[in-house]
């Protein structure tokens, strides 16, 4: 190569299909929920190959149910489900709207993600360990988290049961087992892993699901997470949600590859790659790698196919970055749409009881909010005592950090 050819050698930067004012074209999808048999348990993970490139789905586009991964779960069952995805998605509008209004500091939605964490943690056992990231929040109303004390901890008053040390939607609930959400996103991959030996060292009936996103997935911690996961044969659901961007970086950042499932049969651990709108197919995958799991076959890792309809977060303003329709040509759907449709045409459901649902759904978020002032708003308080910045880190609170609580309350205001 003469040094002419070399000096105009440039480097790739991948750019996102559409940008604001381009007409946003998908390409309709091809697979339908016949397309891949359920392999055995105790499969290899080259077995799951065609599985890690294809996808997983139940529900197709009419709303009908069929195929080998269908868990023929009862209506009432289903029902919960949708429940509960409405009640994310109103949550998450009326939060939304306080913090616009002022009366919160900062929100997160996970507008059109509402099925991921709500059908998998359905799947699972209650003494399952959930560490989620940004939008796996439903995860806490499968497990029986009220309203009010998420509401609490958005706002940060004295019964914010993390007590002012997080920002807001960084939630933890230990009763339902649910770990708290950090914001350095990919931290919680190899921490999952980590649960996940300790619970099989243990000899526990329990596993592990963890979520990251497609961004965080060219972190080190996805590939730590998964190399221990491998060697070790840790009971651990190893998610990435590839909802196509991270912030305001199209996923083709993340990968040289469009498909993220297959990046763990380099690991030998079985992948699946899943309709994320698809509650059906959400549960029934989340259930067998529970399965595989419980008896000691170790991870299974799932790319959770889906679109981030919302910002990212209340700071962020996706229209400059991306087409402000672009939601409405992606071929999976809405999932809470498709779920509806599915129970109108094979159950007793109808619009006019999803209307009803809705406002009663609305109705208690309206209630739980003025629960939750009652014990403080952001503007006024009362707000977590100052001296939680020392507290219930240490047994025994060390020489130096006593120092400077004892200076700070030297100065406190009453």
């Amino acid at each position: 190569m003469s040094s002419e050819e070399e000096g105009n050698i440039t480097i790739h930067v991948p750019d996102a299909p559409f940008r604001p004012g381009d007409n946003p074209v998908f390409d309709k999808w091809k697979w339908s929920p016949d397309d891949l048999k359920k392999p055995p348990i105790d499969c290899e993970s080259e077995e799951t190959s065609a599985h890690s490139r294809g996808l997983v789905r139940v529900i197709d586009d009419e709303g009908m149910a069929y195929g080998d991964w269908d868990p023929n779960l009862e209506y009432k069952e289903i029902l919960q489900g949708l429940k509960h995805m409405v009640r994310l998605r109103i949550f998450d509008d009326r939060m939304m709207k306080m913090q616009r209004t002022g009366k919160l500091s900062f929100y997160m939605q996970s507008l059109g993600e509402e099925c991921i964490a709500i059908a998998q943690t359905m799947a699972l056992e209650e003494q399952d360990w959930i560490f989620p990231t940004y939008r796996q929040p439903g995860a806490q109303f499968v497990r029986g988290r009220s309203m009010v004390s998420m509401i609490c901890h958005c706002i940060g008053n004295v019964e914010d049961n993390v007590k002012g040390r997080q920002m807001p939607v960084h939630y933890t609930y230990k009763k339902g087992r649910f770990i708290s959400i950090s914001s350095p996103v990919g931290t919680q991959f190899s921490q999952a892993v980590g649960v996940a030996l300790a619970s099989k060292y243990k000899q526990l009936n329990e596993v592990t699901i963890t979520w990251i996103g497609d961004g965080a997935s060219a972190e080190g911690d996805y590939h730590y997470g998964l190399n221990f996961a491998s060697v070790y044969k840790a009971p651990v659901i190893l998610n990435v949600v590839n909802n196509h961007w991270a912030i305001s970086t199209h996923y083709n950042m993340a990968s040289g590859s469009t498909n993220f499932a297959s990046r763990g049969l380099a690991y030998e651990i079985p992948c699946f790659r899943v309709d994320g709108n698809d509650f059906l197919a959400l549960y029934s995958v989340t259930k067998w790698a529970r399965e595989r799991a419980k008896i000691g076959l170790g991870a299974t890792h799932i790319e959770i196919l889906t679109y981030r309809t919302g910002a990212h977060s209340s700071s962020d303003d996706p229209s400059r970055y991306r087409p402000s329709n672009e939601h409405e040509f992606w071929p999976g759907g809405d999932p809470i749409e498709r779920l509806k449709i599915h129970l109108i045409k094979n159950y007793d459901w109808t619009d006019e009881k999803h209307l009803q649902l809705e406002n009663e759904i609305d109705a208690e978020v309206i209630l739980a909010y003025k629960e939750a002032v009652k014990h403080g708003d952001l503007a006024n308080g009362p707000y977590p005592s100052s001296d939680t910045i020392f507290t219930e880190v240490y047994e025994n609170v060390p020489w130096h950090l006593q120092e400077q609580w004892d200076e700070m309350n030297k100065w406190k205001v009453d």
